[in-house]
């Protein structure tokens, strides 16, 4: 699959308007069902490497970012806030989270 982001970039819903607000007029479309799930991929990704790179004081920010992505990928999917937070749950209780700082090297 040919990469979207050679042809704009999915934004937040309210950045049309702060850019018309600023005094520009943004040229938008709305994505498709299919399209937008792709684009949501994407700006995981983009916003991932954001709060890889940021600094501990940007980072919850970027965290932040990553978690909205995640939401709309989840309700994309069908799966609410509730649902998904069940899912981790059900995980954590079957494999644990991370709080231990476990760090795996290997079997003997």
């Amino acid at each position: 699959m040919e990469p979207y982001s050679r042809h704009g970039k999915l934004v937040r819903d309210r950045i049309p308007q702060i850019i018309r607000e600023g005094g520009a007029e943004p040229v938008t479309y709305t994505a498709g069902l299919e399209e937008y799930r792709g684009r949501l991929r994407e700006k995981l990704g983009e916003e991932v490497a954001e709060f890889l790179e940021a600094d501990e004081g940007s980072a919850p920010e970027e965290l932040a970012d990553v978690l909205e992505v995640v939401r709309a990928l989840a309700a994309n999917l069908g799966v609410d806030a509730d649902q998904l937070e069940k899912i981790r749950e059900t995980k954590a209780s079957e494999r644990g989270g991370f709080a231990d700082r476990i760090v795996w090297t290997g079997n003997r």
